[in-house]
């Protein structure tokens, strides 16, 4: 197993001030991360391409592995212009990913209010998913770099709409970076679903919730779940996942790749990620 972090998870202390996002990565090192996600949020690399330099030379000078480049994109469009431009988007985006040296690369595919996710649109959007999806994939393909879609954001969130998109796209190198917690945000079982997806995943996330059969108001930090139940951000190992049979899953199957832990509760990050780190080891050596 190669154990990271996302820098993701350090959002809450890089947003305070505590720490610059070069900062994040020497604290990854410092604290047992074996790689570190790029994650950029409030800031574009593409915009910001002597960062991009910054980040590799720090991650070479702390001797850490950059394994992955997430970010965000929709293509559902009002007009193909405005569709073919966010494709061309995306693709500045590869050469970043290029530049930073990985060879794996998250990006969303389709953003849609909630009221719009029923299966019925799924189906209409799928075609212009597929087509922007393949474009991307084969883009990317000579610089050895694998794209995938993670499955968050309602709409292509359950593990039977990722993996058709997957399937539909027919690339060697487009999968899912498989975050095994998101799933619960469609109310979906998340060990049906990472069985459903693993040997699809190209990437791996290792995210916990609480998660509880209610619709009241449950207090900070809470947020509801597409069919109206309550979710908050948990300590890797900590929350209502049933965390030892996920990592018994991914632990026994062919997946070789990367995980990374990614936190977005309330807890004081960096102790967070202390702790899911150790509790993600823990079980992993039990299982």
């Amino acid at each position: 197993m190669k154990l990271g972090v996302s820098s993701y998870s350090l959002h809450q202390a890089v947003h305070k001030g505590d720490m610059t996002f070069l900062d994040s990565i020497s604290w990854v090192k410092e604290n047992g991360g074996e790689h570190f996600e790029v994650v950029p949020i409030h800031f574009d690399l593409v915009e910001q391409p002597d960062l991009i330099a910054a980040i590799k030379s720090k991650a070479q000078s702390e001797e850490i592995e950059l394994s992955n480049y997430a970010i965000g994109a929709n293509f559902i469009q009002p007009t193909e212009q405005k569709y073919e431009k966010e494709i061309e988007r995306v693709k500045c985006h590869v050469d970043v990913a290029k530049a930073l040296g990985v060879r794996f690369m998250r990006h969303d595919v389709a953003i849609r209010p909630l009221c719009d996710t029923h299966i019925e649109q799924y189906y209409h959007d799928l075609p212009l998913m597929v087509r922007a999806c393949q474009e991307i994939a084969d883009y990317a393909k000579p610089f050895g770099i694998t794209t995938s879609v993670e499955n968050h954001g309602y709409y292509l969130q359950a593990s039977d709409r990722v993996q058709l998109l997957v399937r539909l796209v027919n690339r060697d190198n487009f999968k899912t970076t498989l975050d095994v917690g998101n799933f619960l945000c469609v109310d979906e079982d998340p060990i049906n679903a990472v069985m459903n997806n693993l040997p699809f995943a190209s990437f791996i996330h290792i995210k916990d919730f609480y998660y509880r059969d209610t619709i009241i108001e449950m207090g900070e930090g809470w947020f509801t779940s597409k069919n109206g139940k309550s979710l908050r951000g948990a300590i890797a190992g900590e929350g209502d996942l049933n965390m030892t049979e996920v990592i018994r899953i991914i632990k026994q199957s062919n997946y070789q790749g990367a995980i990374s832990l990614e936190f977005e509760g309330i807890e004081d990050c960096g102790q967070a990620i202390k702790s899911g780190l150790a509790n993600i080891r823990r079980i992993w050596d039990q299982v």
